[in-house]
């Protein structure tokens, strides 16, 4: 089976199940608590050791999250530690998400500035996206100083590359390309 297939198998089941049970809210909050706690080095080894067994490895989820996620998210953990799976966990979060949005008619550009931006602009930039794909917008930014300057819009599949960094870079290659001309 391709690794691709997996975790979006788990995350379509999951997905389907919060919506029938009403509880879509309550589970992208679960995943949401899941994918920042997956980010750490301490459940990275977790996920990913062959030398803890599967037992362990549930208890050790339970003992850390029973009282915070719904019995729907924890079902879903020892489904995917019992099928040896639970590696799966970071990305069946992020589909998780993905098709929450798309459910809910999100769509989450990413905006990439050198410096923070004005809540003026970034509002402009948000009703720009919504009208020119028909969407709600949940504008996420984020600070890369190393771009120098102007930005870098990602939405959808699209990728708007205006940065100083990006020109700059473009510029050399132009000037090393025109040098072996000569």
């Amino acid at each position: 089976m391709n690794e691709g297939k997996i975790p979006v198998r788990y995350a379509k089941a999951l997905f389907e199940s919060a919506v029938n049970q009403n509880l879509l809210e309550r589970i992208y909050d679960d995943m949401q608590l899941l994918s920042e706690a997956c980010k750490t080095n301490e459940m990275k080894d977790l996920l990913k050791s062959p030398i803890i067994i599967p037992s362990e490895k549930k208890r050790i989820f339970h003992v850390l999250f029973d009282k915070q996620l719904h019995k729907l998210t924890l079902a879903l953990i020892d489904m995917m530690i019992n099928n040896g799976r639970e590696a799966f966990l970071p990305s069946t979060a992020r589909l998780f998400f993905k098709k929450t949005l798309e459910y809910q008619g999100i769509t989450e550009p990413i905006l990439i500035t050198a410096v923070p931006v004005k809540a003026e602009i970034k509002k402009q930039i948000s009703d720009f996206i919504g009208k020119k794909f028909n969407t709600k917008v949940r504008l996420k930014e984020s600070i890369d100083p190393e771009i120098i300057g102007g930005f870098v819009l990602k939405v959808n599949d699209y990728l708007i590359d205006a940065s100083i960094k990006t020109r700059l870079k473009k510029i050399k290659q132009n000037l090393a390309q025109s040098t072996r001309n000569y």
